[in-house]
Protein backbone atom coordinates (compact mmCIF):
# COMPACT_ATOMS: atom_id res chain seq x y z
CA UNK A 1 0.00 0.00 0.00
CA UNK A 2 1.05 3.38 -0.95
CA UNK A 3 0.72 6.61 1.28
CA UNK A 4 -0.69 9.39 -0.21
CA UNK A 5 2.66 11.47 -1.26
CA UNK A 6 3.73 8.05 -2.88
CA UNK A 7 1.06 7.96 -5.07
CA UNK A 8 1.57 11.64 -6.54
CA UNK A 9 5.12 11.29 -7.05
CA UNK A 10 4.66 7.97 -8.78
CA UNK A 11 2.11 9.76 -11.19
CA UNK A 12 3.94 13.29 -11.41
CA UNK A 13 6.97 11.32 -12.46
CA UNK A 14 5.16 9.35 -14.85
CA UNK A 15 3.11 12.24 -16.41
CA UNK A 16 6.44 14.35 -16.56
CA UNK A 17 8.22 11.29 -18.57
CA UNK A 18 5.14 11.54 -21.24
CA UNK A 19 5.46 14.70 -21.86
CA UNK A 20 9.28 15.50 -22.43
CA UNK A 21 10.43 11.75 -21.86
CA UNK A 22 13.07 13.43 -18.98
CA UNK A 23 12.61 12.96 -15.15
CA UNK A 24 11.63 15.51 -13.42
CA UNK A 25 14.86 16.91 -10.86
CA UNK A 26 14.62 16.65 -7.25
CA UNK A 27 13.59 20.24 -7.24
CA UNK A 28 11.14 20.15 -9.65
CA UNK A 29 9.43 16.91 -7.58
CA UNK A 30 9.97 18.78 -3.98
CA UNK A 31 7.79 22.16 -5.35
CA UNK A 32 5.11 19.42 -7.04
CA UNK A 33 4.70 17.68 -4.24
CA UNK A 34 5.03 20.74 -1.74
CA UNK A 35 7.83 19.06 0.11
CA UNK A 36 10.07 21.33 2.40
CA UNK A 37 13.22 19.57 1.48
CA UNK A 38 14.81 17.29 -1.12
CA UNK A 39 15.65 14.68 1.13
CA UNK A 40 11.69 14.34 1.50
CA UNK A 41 11.58 13.55 -2.34
CA UNK A 42 14.80 10.76 -1.75
CA UNK A 43 12.75 9.29 0.95
CA UNK A 44 9.94 9.07 -1.17
CA UNK A 45 12.14 7.55 -4.01
CA UNK A 46 13.31 5.11 -2.32
CA UNK A 47 10.15 3.42 -1.00
CA UNK A 48 9.14 3.74 -4.49
CA UNK A 49 12.22 1.48 -5.33
CA UNK A 50 12.05 -0.82 -2.72
CA UNK A 51 8.07 -1.73 -3.43
CA UNK A 52 9.27 -1.80 -7.00
CA UNK A 53 7.21 1.10 -8.73
CA UNK A 54 10.15 2.63 -9.91
CA UNK A 55 13.84 2.07 -10.85
CA UNK A 56 17.09 4.62 -11.29
CA UNK A 57 18.96 4.07 -13.88
CA UNK A 58 22.73 3.31 -13.43
CA UNK A 59 25.21 6.15 -14.31
CA UNK A 60 22.45 9.26 -15.11
CA UNK A 61 21.57 11.76 -12.19
CA UNK A 62 17.94 12.42 -13.35
CA UNK A 63 16.88 9.01 -14.91
CA UNK A 64 14.09 7.20 -13.43
CA UNK A 65 12.12 4.64 -14.91
CA UNK A 66 8.04 3.97 -14.09
CA UNK A 67 7.52 0.29 -13.71
CA UNK A 68 4.48 0.21 -12.54
CA UNK A 69 1.46 2.33 -11.69
CA UNK A 70 -0.27 1.96 -7.88
CA UNK A 71 -3.77 0.22 -8.59
CA UNK A 72 -5.98 3.41 -9.25
CA UNK A 73 -7.94 3.16 -5.78
CA UNK A 74 -8.33 5.93 -3.33
CA UNK A 75 -6.31 4.73 -0.26
CA UNK A 76 -7.47 7.78 1.78
CA UNK A 77 -11.15 6.46 1.57
CA UNK A 78 -12.27 4.73 4.98
CA UNK A 79 -13.61 1.02 3.89
CA UNK A 80 -16.78 0.01 4.84
CA UNK A 81 -16.90 -1.33 8.49
CA UNK A 82 -17.13 -5.58 8.47
CA UNK A 83 -20.08 -7.33 10.82
CA UNK A 84 -18.78 -7.35 13.93
CA UNK A 85 -17.52 -10.98 14.74
CA UNK A 86 -14.97 -12.38 16.70
CA UNK A 87 -12.97 -13.78 13.31
CA UNK A 88 -13.54 -10.14 11.53
CA UNK A 89 -11.80 -8.85 14.39
CA UNK A 90 -8.94 -11.17 14.00
CA UNK A 91 -8.93 -10.14 10.10
CA UNK A 92 -9.06 -6.84 10.96
CA UNK A 93 -6.34 -6.82 12.94
CA UNK A 94 -4.07 -8.66 11.00
CA UNK A 95 -4.44 -6.79 7.83
CA UNK A 96 -3.50 -3.47 9.27
CA UNK A 97 -0.14 -2.67 7.07
CA UNK A 98 2.62 -2.97 8.78
CA UNK A 99 4.48 0.38 10.71
CA UNK A 100 6.66 2.63 8.73
CA UNK A 101 9.91 2.03 8.59
CA UNK A 102 12.10 4.95 10.08
CA UNK A 103 13.99 7.14 7.34
CA UNK A 104 17.03 5.83 6.38
CA UNK A 105 19.64 8.55 8.21
CA UNK A 106 22.08 8.36 4.59
CA UNK A 107 19.63 10.11 2.51
CA UNK A 108 21.30 11.58 -0.31
CA UNK A 109 20.70 14.46 -2.06
CA UNK A 110 22.20 15.97 -5.60
CA UNK A 111 23.28 19.56 -5.56
CA UNK A 112 25.07 21.74 -8.54
CA UNK A 113 28.58 20.79 -8.92
CA UNK A 114 29.91 24.83 -10.30
CA UNK A 115 33.47 24.08 -11.48
CA UNK A 116 36.72 24.48 -9.89
CA UNK A 117 37.34 27.20 -7.26
CA UNK A 118 41.31 28.62 -5.83
CA UNK A 119 42.20 28.09 -3.15
CA UNK A 120 45.35 30.22 -3.84
CA UNK A 121 45.20 32.87 -6.91
CA UNK A 122 41.90 33.57 -7.75
CA UNK A 123 40.42 31.62 -10.63
CA UNK A 124 37.18 31.60 -12.17
CA UNK A 125 34.72 29.60 -11.02
CA UNK A 126 32.79 27.99 -14.03
CA UNK A 127 29.10 27.48 -14.02
CA UNK A 128 28.05 24.40 -15.30
CA UNK A 129 25.46 21.62 -15.69
CA UNK A 130 26.97 18.95 -13.40
CA UNK A 131 25.78 17.68 -10.09
CA UNK A 132 27.51 16.10 -7.06
CA UNK A 133 25.86 13.43 -4.58
CA UNK A 134 25.85 14.87 -0.95
CA UNK A 135 24.82 12.95 2.22
CA UNK A 136 21.69 15.25 3.45
CA UNK A 137 23.74 15.04 6.76
CA UNK A 138 26.44 17.37 6.07
CA UNK A 139 24.01 20.03 4.63
CA UNK A 140 21.47 22.46 7.00
CA UNK A 141 18.88 24.46 6.10
CA UNK A 142 19.09 26.90 2.93
CA UNK A 143 19.83 26.31 -0.92
CA UNK A 144 23.89 25.00 -1.37
CA UNK A 145 26.62 24.08 -4.18
CA UNK A 146 29.71 22.54 -4.63
CA UNK A 147 33.10 23.42 -5.91
CA UNK A 148 36.18 21.67 -6.71
CA UNK A 149 39.20 23.05 -4.81
CA UNK A 150 42.31 24.19 -6.82
CA UNK A 151 45.31 25.10 -4.87
CA UNK A 152 46.96 24.91 -1.45
CA UNK A 153 45.82 28.25 0.01
CA UNK A 154 43.58 26.72 3.16
CA UNK A 155 45.31 23.58 3.99
CA UNK A 156 45.76 24.41 7.45
CA UNK A 157 41.95 24.74 7.51
CA UNK A 158 42.08 21.12 5.98
CA UNK A 159 40.56 22.17 2.87
CA UNK A 160 42.86 20.40 0.11
CA UNK A 161 43.40 20.75 -3.48
CA UNK A 162 40.89 18.05 -5.00
CA UNK A 163 38.33 18.65 -2.32
CA UNK A 164 34.94 19.48 -2.61
CA UNK A 165 33.79 22.72 -1.51
CA UNK A 166 30.32 22.11 0.01
CA UNK A 167 29.33 26.31 -0.15
CA UNK A 168 25.36 27.77 1.49
CA UNK A 169 24.36 30.25 -0.86
CA UNK A 170 24.23 33.26 0.80
CA UNK A 171 25.96 36.99 0.27
CA UNK A 172 26.49 37.86 4.27
CA UNK A 173 29.02 36.57 6.04
CA UNK A 174 30.69 37.19 9.78
CA UNK A 175 34.60 37.86 10.13
CA UNK A 176 36.42 34.64 10.13
CA UNK A 177 34.25 32.97 8.44
CA UNK A 178 35.53 31.11 5.07
CA UNK A 179 33.56 32.37 1.69
CA UNK A 180 33.51 31.89 -1.21
CA UNK A 181 34.23 35.54 -2.98
CA UNK A 182 33.58 36.98 -6.18
CA UNK A 183 36.72 39.27 -6.81
CA UNK A 184 36.59 42.10 -9.53
CA UNK A 185 33.63 40.58 -10.70
CA UNK A 186 35.80 38.02 -12.69
CA UNK A 187 36.97 35.35 -10.22
CA UNK A 188 36.49 33.37 -7.37
CA UNK A 189 38.20 32.39 -4.16
CA UNK A 190 38.24 30.35 -1.12
CA UNK A 191 38.99 32.22 1.62
CA UNK A 192 38.93 33.52 5.08
CA UNK A 193 36.74 37.38 5.12
CA UNK A 194 37.75 39.67 6.97
CA UNK A 195 36.67 43.39 7.23
CA UNK A 196 39.71 45.62 8.25
CA UNK A 197 39.92 49.58 8.00
CA UNK A 198 37.29 49.82 5.61
CA UNK A 199 38.78 47.19 3.58
CA UNK A 200 38.32 43.87 2.85
CA UNK A 201 40.81 41.10 3.63
CA UNK A 202 40.98 37.48 2.56
CA UNK A 203 43.11 35.62 4.53
CA UNK A 204 44.77 32.13 3.28
CA UNK A 205 45.43 28.96 5.95
CA UNK A 206 48.40 28.71 4.43
CA UNK A 207 51.76 31.33 6.03
CA UNK A 208 53.17 30.84 2.26
CA UNK A 209 50.25 33.23 1.39
CA UNK A 210 49.59 36.62 1.84
CA UNK A 211 46.06 37.83 2.46
CA UNK A 212 44.71 39.75 -0.59
CA UNK A 213 43.33 43.13 0.48
CA UNK A 214 40.14 44.75 -1.24
CA UNK A 215 37.95 47.49 -1.32
CA UNK A 216 34.67 46.81 -0.42
CA UNK A 217 32.75 47.41 -3.58
CA UNK A 218 35.54 44.79 -4.83
CA UNK A 219 34.29 41.69 -3.30
CA UNK A 220 30.79 39.93 -3.61
CA UNK A 221 30.18 37.21 -1.02
CA UNK A 222 28.84 34.21 -2.93
CA UNK A 223 28.11 31.79 -0.02
CA UNK A 224 29.86 30.43 3.05
CA UNK A 225 31.65 27.20 3.46
CA UNK A 226 28.92 24.66 4.97
CA UNK A 227 31.00 20.87 4.51
CA UNK A 228 33.91 19.25 2.41
CA UNK A 229 33.59 16.02 0.85
CA UNK A 230 36.76 14.37 -0.03
CA UNK A 231 37.71 11.07 -2.96
CA UNK A 232 40.48 8.40 -1.78
CA UNK A 233 42.27 7.34 -4.69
Amino acid sequence: MLTAKQHELIRFIQTRLEETGISPSFEEMKEALDLKSKSGVHRLISALEERGFIRRLPNRARALEVLKQPEDVNTLAPRAPAAASPANDIVARTAQPPAARPAPANDVIEIPLHGRIAAGAPIEALEGHSTLPVPAALLGAGEHYALEVSGDSMVEAGIFDGDFALVKRTDTARDGEIVVALVRNEEATLKYLRREGGKIRLDPANAAYEPQIYEPHEVIVQGKLAGLLRRYH
